[in-house]
């Protein structure tokens, strides 16, 4: 039945048609003109898939290529023969004990989450922190391999994909971003960067990884913790929508880094040259993972007992017309 509008003098009348709730929409009327909410687990499980395809492809492509070996062998011999005065920047990095920092990490994520009222969401965020820790160790030491491939002329050959030390700093601020409203994600987020970035480049400088190392670890956290989102997301109402460009994008821009690191890293034609460009590109592709991720984590509730406060896209107010926001 047409709904008169009033107010209305001039003779004429406007009709609107009220929408039946779908599952979709939580159960709340919207309005026929309202756009369709995006499916947000598809995106998630598309970031997912993108940050772990992009992770093989980092190590097929450094690690298992005789091109790759090259040009990273000769980043690890410059930074082996630097003066230690070339990298004072990145000295502070030796004194960091990673079981003090990991352990205190837990603490914080466990005193943001009481004092938020949130235990569960406490725990997921440890499980969160602890889960991609595990499975780089787990690869690194007894999955992936660094065969010779260079005729014994590279560095030495003991497997260090992914690197432990990205990968933790990575799943620190991961985990932060968790436990903390999601409001602030993106922005916890974002000031964190430099920190990995810092990380990143500076365990290349001393020598301890090579530029795939780096990328490799913080692929891989992103993976774990876009995994862990989708898998939240799929158990609350969600939308029907597949943006195609944010799905495009979740899917190829990771792989996109990898491949120009890769080319980046093998033009460079003198040693000077690959060690610069690896220390600048180790920053600058840990970075653009952790904002690649940023985009799809940024709307999810990873509260796995906060149905009713998941943060949604905006529902129409049939009275006014207006987006109604769930509380954050």
């Amino acid at each position: 039945m047409a709904v008169i509008s009033p107010g209305m003098t001039s003779g004429r009348t406007t009709a609107t048609v009220p929408v039946p709730a779908s599952p979709a929409s939580g159960g709340v009327p919207r309005h026929a003109l309202a756009p369709p909410r995006t499916w947000r687990s598809a995106v998630l499980a598309a970031a997912a898939a993108g940050f772990a395809a992009a992770f093989a492809l980092a190590y097929v492509l450094f690690v298992r290529t005789a091109s790759g070996q090259q040009a990273e062998d000769g980043v690890v011999h410059s930074a082996q023969s630097a003066g230690r005065s070339t990298v004072d920047w990145a000295q502070p990095l030796r004194q960091v004990d990673l079981v003090v920092v990991l352990g205190g990490t837990g603490l914080v994520v466990l005193l943001l989450a009481l004092v938020r009222r949130r235990f569960a969401l406490g725990v997921t965020a440890l499980v969160l922190l602890l889960a991609p820790l595990a499975a780089a160790q787990l690869l690194k030491l007894y999955v992936l391999v660094r065969p010779d491939v260079t005729d014994g002329s590279g560095a030495p050959g003991h497997n260090s994909f992914p690197s432990g030390h990205v990968s933790a700093a990575a799943a620190v601020l991961f985990a932060l971003a968790v436990v903390l409203p999601a409001r602030l994600r993106t922005w916890v987020l974002a000031a964190g960067v430099p920190c990995v970035a810092w990380v990143a480049a500076a365990t290349v400088a001393l020598g301890w990884h090579r530029l795939s190392d780096t990328v490799g670890g913080a692929l891989l956290v992103a993976a774990v913790v876009c995994t862990g989102a989708a898998v939240v997301s799929a158990r609350r109402p969600d939308g029907r929508r597949i943006p195609p460009v944010t799905t495009a994008i979740a899917l190829a821009g990771p792989s996109a880094v990898v491949l120009g690191g890769f080319v980046v890293l093998s033009s460079a034609t003198s040693g000077a040259a690959r060690f610069v460009a690896a220390l600048t590109l180790a920053a600058l592709g840990v970075a653009a993972v952790v904002l690649l991720a940023a985009g799809p984590l940024r709307p999810v509730n990873f509260d796995p007992s906060g149905v009713r406060t998941r943060v949604a896209g905006p529902v129409v107010d049939q009275r006014t017309q207006r987006p109604n926001r769930p509380p954050r």
